[in-house]
């Protein structure tokens, strides 16, 4: 068994001024692509393709803006992450369980952690053991999943007690109607109601330490903790988010039925054609997009974004509209979002490739459209049997997710129809 053990990290006045650094080597990039793309074009005006090595070119800058971008992305999220230095805080959950969490953590010792958990006659000890962290620490696990898992960065969050959210909705509402001041008012019918269902599973991430780390004073095993868990838990959710079938994971937004835009029914993912299998049309391809955008209604537009990966996003930001203008536009701050046609742009992994029958973009407002349930509490099992000489942490928390609105989702499918 491999066990990767990650130093601790800490924050310096260089890793502020490389973030600056790395934005603006990232926006000289974006004029370089832009110039090699425009001559890239021209040449297949004039004679119809482009020559090779301006191709070859193109997709070189394209690259290393890709690569870039992803550096960047990485320097803000470790800017947003606090020293694991210990410092004074003010949580608000209580010092005794905090003192007692770190006891467990440290040495094993949990006669104080099972205590309290008793006395609270808590649910966090499940069948497979482990303890609740304290709540600043579970809080800190959240606030880092929303920076860096690309979906529940703009789905709506709902946080539950029990095991599955049971959601109403109407299927169909009350009669309404205008009716003059001295008419008769009908009797109305009266609303028919559903119910969602979005149960939580189980996601769980094993970090590992050395005796010496949990020995050391200074470090804020919370923090630690914290930091080691969440790249784990972002990237599994993420693909859940995505792709999940909901057994024993997330049910994903593409793992819902599809139906063609002009024949859309409620409990199905409407989608756009491209008229062309596999890639979009040779002429106009940017009117596919705002196709795209359209199909979305006008109360949902206002807070949509692209969702899409890193292949597909390379494909469209070398598209421009009528006016000869780039629909794809860089960050305009580090830490912002890419925009595409005045939207934002979330790059999304586990989005499918380019490919025929595909749908490899998503456009919607995902906060009305995608809801991601989390359970409360937050566990973790110490281990120091598995992988001596290290001790290995099994952390849970349980997340369920699943479409609440299929009227605030669209896709762009790469099909004839």
């Amino acid at each position: 068994m491999t066990i990767t053990q990650t130093a601790p990290e800490t924050k310096s006045d260089a890793g502020y001024s490389g973030l600056s650094d790395s934005f603006d080597e990232f926006m000289t990039t974006f004029t370089d692509f832009r110039e090699a793309n425009d001559q890239r074009l021209a040449q297949m005006e004039r004679r119809m393709s482009a020559d090779v090595i301006t191709t070859e070119k193109v997709d070189r800058i394209s690259d290393a803006l890709d690569q870039q971008k992803k550096a960047l992305d990485t320097l803000v999220i470790k800017g947003v992450r606090p020293a694991l230095g210990r410092t004074a805080k003010s949580g608000s959950g209580s010092p005794e369980h905090k003192q007692a969490f770190e006891a467990y953590v440290r040495t094993g010792d949990d006669r104080l952690l099972r205590s309290l958990e008793s006395k609270a006659m808590s649910y966090g000890s499940g069948q497979d053991g482990g303890y609740l962290v304290p709540d600043e620490v579970e809080t800190e696990i959240g606030r880092r999943l929303a920076v860096i898992s690309p979906i529940r960065s703009i789905a709506s969050v709902r946080q539950v007690s029990g095991a599955v959210l049971k959601k109403p909705f109407m299927v169909f509402g009350p009669a309404v109607g205008w009716v003059a001041e001295t008419a008769a008012r009908p009797q109305t019918n009266s609303p028919t109601l559903d119910e969602m269902q979005f149960p939580t599973a189980e996601l769980y991430a094993m970090p590992a330490a050395t005796a010496s780390l949990l020995e050391d004073s200074i470090v804020d095993l919370d923090q630690w903790i914290a930091s080691e868990v969440e790249v784990a838990f972002a990237e599994q959710e993420g693909a859940a988010f995505v792709n999940g079938d909901g057994t024993g994971k997330p049910r994903g937004l593409l793992d819902y039925d599809q139906v063609n835009e002009t024949s859309w029914v409620w409990d199905r993912i409407g989608y756009v054609p491209t008229g062309v299998a596999g890639e979009l049309p040779a002429t106009a391809s940017s009117d596919k997009l705002i196709d795209a955008v359209y199909a979305l209604k006008a109360g949902y537009r206002q807070n949509a974004n692209w969702v899409m990966n890193r292949k597909t996003q390379a494909t469209i930001r070398k598209l421009k509209d009528a006016d000869g203008n780039y629909l794809w536009q860089p960050p305009a701050t580090p830490g912002s979002r890419a925009m595409l046609m005045g939207f934002g742009l979330v790059e999304a992994e586990e989005m499918p490739d380019i490919g025929v029958d595909a749908t490899p973009i998503a456009f919607g407002d995902f906060q009305r459209g995608y809801l991601i349930v989390d359970r409360a509490g937050v566990r973790v099992l110490r281990d120091p049997y598995s992988a001596k000489p290290y001790v290995l942490f099994y952390t849970t928390k349980r997340v369920g997710g699943g479409v609440q609105d299929f009227d605030a989702i669209k896709l762009l499918k790469f099909s004839v129809s």
